[in-house]
């Protein structure tokens, strides 16, 4: 079996989240998307600290994807240095890991 991530972003609206998870999804390079919203960030951006609402996007993906993943997001991203990060998914039911890793197969049916 492959190697998992959950690969994360966020955007400012609820339609942006919807927009990007389908994009990527229907890509395959996501076999799913979680989006979770409205979150309160509290950050410091451009020398200023600041706080806003966003809504955070979680991919369910193959790590040997990640690159793919990463290239577009930040093509389809509406800001200009979004957050794109990944962690490991250590552990999981085999068949749920089995869903992720067919579904993200480049000749997937899903």
């Amino acid at each position: 079996m492959a190697d998992f991530l959950q690969v994360s972003t966020a955007t400012e609206t609820r339609e942006g989240a919807v927009r990007l998870a389908q994009s990527v999804v229907s890509a395959r390079l996501a076999a799913g998307a979680q989006i979770v919203g409205p979150v309160l960030s509290v950050f410091w951006h451009r020398g200023e600290f600041g706080t806003g609402e966003e809504w955070q996007l979680l991919f369910k993906a193959r790590a040997d994807r990640y690159d793919e993943i990463e290239a577009h997001l930040l093509k389809h991203h509406p800001w200009n240095n979004p957050e794109v990060s990944a962690v490991p998914i250590v552990a999981g039911s085999a068949a749920y890991l089995r869903w992720v890793e067919t579904a993200t197969a480049p000749d997937s049916e899903g």
